[in-house]
């Protein structure tokens, strides 16, 4: 495929996860992934706000992952406010970022020379191979703090171009209205995966099995550190346990939602747990929205703009009268669409197209 059919395509694929059922944080990597085919940048990251109020993060790059802690570290904070116009600390400071596209240049409020004898760039950029960048703060039409997107380029390569930089600003509003958070139902989501750790009451975790290890650096990101205390936001899920006089309280219940999922944790108390004295269990649950997963089977196909938009509202259970009027065309033209995909993808009916996206046979409503 030409890189101008290829850029064309991407720019559908935009616009068409803007006209779906599901939005939100959670459509950050097929964001960028599509993206990666518009502008050449080597990983992506988003920072937006999470539900204690502090910032949440996504990196494509799991070494750009690994230096999120320290860029909340007070003193790496420090450093970087030393180096540019505008931080982030907390969520509303996307707020102070201004409108459109900036390049990490445009933020420096020294010399390049300098950013490299910082500690930011030593200890979070240098170690993440981040030496430049293109930003983007999200809005709402209101002004209502999204999020706040990045480019990343590694030292060395090439600056983005004007081209590069007016593109991204093109696609703002596109990207704005697909990462505003939504309002999807909780058993429009399907499990992924399950797992127990076991903590004092005061939150010092004793024991985790091999899924919750990999679920809670995905749930909290950087509040996880695997030895030390438990998240702020966990140690009060635990002290909902603490024993009120002639009262039993119902296991204490925490829902957290990112781009990784909706994740559900429930308390319980255990006693003598690893001669430890009286201790905790925390079941943590992931549970990824359906859309998404739809999306993710779709884009992998590459189809034509209206047989993926019908093909997902097919998967998601809608009548052929329904789909019409989402999609804005007339009942004979979804059917003439419907055959097209279906020849398309070898498919004779809709259960057959659903086994191809693998949702197992089941409409993903």
């Amino acid at each position: 495929m030409s890189s101008r059919r290829s850029a064309s395509h991407a720019l559908a694929s935009l616009h068409q996860m803007t006209c779906l059922d599901t939005g939100g944080p959670q459509l950050i990597q097929p964001l960028l992934q599509t993206m990666h085919q518009l502008i050449g940048f080597e990983s992506g990251g988003y920072f937006y706000p999470g539900g204690d109020g502090e910032l949440e993060a996504h990196m494509e790059d799991p070494g750009v992952a690994a230096s999120v802690p320290e860029h909340f570290d007070p003193r790496i904070l420090d450093s970087e406010n030393r180096m540019f116009h505008n931080t982030l600390r907390q969520s509303s400071d996307i707020a102070l970022h201004e409108h459109g596209p900036r390049t990490l240049g445009q933020m420096l409020k020294g010399s390049y020379a300098e950013l490299l004898r910082s500690d930011y760039y030593n200890v979070v950029m240098r170690p993440a191979c981040v030496g430049d960048w293109l930003c983007l703060a999200l809005r709402t039409p209101q002004d209502q703090n999204i999020g706040m997107l990045f480019l990343f380029r590694p030292a060395g390569a090439r600056p983005f171009q004007p081209g590069e930089i007016a593109l991204l600003a093109r696609l703002e509003a596109h990207l704005a209205r697909a990462l505003q958070p939504g309002q999807s139902e909780a058993d429009d989501r399907d499990v992924q995966r399950q797992g127990l750790l076991i903590a004092t009451l005061d939150g010092r975790p004793l024991w985790i099995c091999p899924e919750a290890e990999a679920l809670m650096p995905l749930a909290f990101g950087w509040r996880w550190r695997r030895s030390a205390e438990l998240p702020a936001v966990v140690q009060a899920l635990l002290q909902r346990l603490a024993p009120r006089p002639g009262v039993v309280p119902p296991p204490p219940h925490l829902d957290w939602c990112n781009a990784q999922g909706r994740f559900s944790l429930r308390a319980v108390r255990l006693s003598a747990a690893l001669g430890h004295g009286e201790a905790v269990g925390i079941h943590i649950t992931q549970r990824m929205a359906r859309g998404v997963r739809l999306m993710s089977a779709l884009n992998a196909l590459r189809l034509p703009q209206r047989q993926y938009e019908l093909a997902y509202w097919l998967a998601r259970g809608l009548s052929e009268s329904q789909i019409a009027q989402r999609m804005g065309i007339s009942l004979n033209t979804v059917v003439y669409h419907r055959r097209q995909l279906y020849n398309r993808l070898g498919a004779g009916n809709r259960i057959e197209l659903l086994a191809q996206l693998g949702l197992n046979g089941h409409a993903a409503r």
